[in-house]
């Protein structure tokens, strides 16, 4: 008898695990991912009801199984319905991780680039590269910057302009950090939930986003890079432009030992801290973040066309960033 009561405690603490890990997975996992998972459940489901059935198993057990599933697809369901519900009509919620960047000195307005929201451990944050927060090189020094938001989950033509501080008494605002190579040309400004408009529309990644297992990331595999090229944009909706590539070094090997990997997308200047995103299994991984494209100094610009290709420095450094 207590052997029996410690494996039916054994089966409550597993199915408890379970339904914690089903939980996080339906947090994290994106509306079309939900989907298929919907419809994969369904067939295991089917799958294991028929064994069931063909097994000598007691009625109890088969009740159970049942209850479990039915509870199991109502969660799902339920998950599902709020990631639409969460959703504006017409739009990939994707286009809501972005934000079009102004920087500006007092009043002046200075350089466009782009933006990404980035969430973990409950903070919010605005990425993009470092210069575009401070380039001594240019001379390049911003004290702020600018953000639109969208306001209106059903109307995206509503936004407000969201001024952060680059400086709070003579101190940076933003986090930067440093690899084996130098400085890594990615920074994170944390946005104080405070300061966000009414009704703010946005999306954020997080670090279950970011892309860990270099295997799933082939030399040549597609990628997008989502941002606001020389500024345009859909300036009805405020939302960004994505622009196709691949990736054109081996993904997971520093790129002559700097902490980024290449891509072949066509860029421009107002890219510069663009996502650089894949579409794996029905869900998108966040790869690395844009910063420049690159070329041959020793190049005949008479003879000899562009490479087309840029740097993209690679996501894990967002958990230095981010990381308190």
């Amino acid at each position: 008898m207590q052997e029996a009561s410690e494996k039916i405690c054994e089966l409550k603490g597993n199915l408890v695990a379970l339904e914690a890990l089903v939980t996080a997975m339906m947090k994290v996992m994106p509306p079309e991912a939900q989907e298929e998972l919907k419809g994969v459940f369904e067939q295991h489901a089917e799958v294991a009801r028929t064994v069931l059935l063909h097994v000598p198993i007691s009625e109890h057990s088969i009740t159970a199984f049942e209850a479990d599933v039915g509870r199991t697809g109502r969660f799902i369901d339920r998950a599902e319905a709020a990631a639409h519900t969460d959703s504006p009509a017409g739009c990939d919620t994707v286009l809501l991780t972005v934000a079009r960047v102004h920087t500006f000195s007092g009043a002046t307005p200075l350089t466009a680039a782009t933006g990404f929201f980035f969430e973990a451990a409950g903070r919010l944050y605005l990425v993009t590269c470092r210069h575009v927060f401070i380039d001594p090189a240019s001379g390049h020094h911003p004290d702020r910057l600018e953000i639109e938001l969208h306001t209106d989950r059903s109307n995206l033509t509503q936004v407000a302009q969201l001024s952060m501080p680059l400086y709070r008494n003579g101190v940076a605002t933003w986090r930067e950090t440093q690899d084996s190579a130098g400085m890594v040309d990615v920074a994170a400004l944390e946005i104080d939930p405070s300061t966000l408009p009414a009704n703010c529309v946005l999306q954020a990644w997080t670090p279950a986003h970011i892309e860990a297992k270099p295997s799933n990331v082939p030399v040549g595999a597609s990628l997008v890079v989502m941002g606001f090229p020389l500024g345009f944009h859909d300036t009805l909706h405020h939302l960004p432009v994505i622009r196709q590539g691949q990736v054109a070094s081996s993904f997971g090997l520093r790129f002559q030992g700097q902490g980024y990997f290449l891509t072949d997308a066509r860029t421009h200047r107002g890219t510069s801290g663009a996502p650089v995103l894949s579409h794996q299994h029905g869900g998108w991984k966040l790869l690395g973040v844009h910063a420049a494209r690159l070329d041959m100094s020793a190049r005949s610009h008479s003879d000899d066309e562009s490479l087309g290709l840029n740097s993209a420095w690679y996501a894990d450094v967002l958990a230095r960033l981010t990381t308190h």
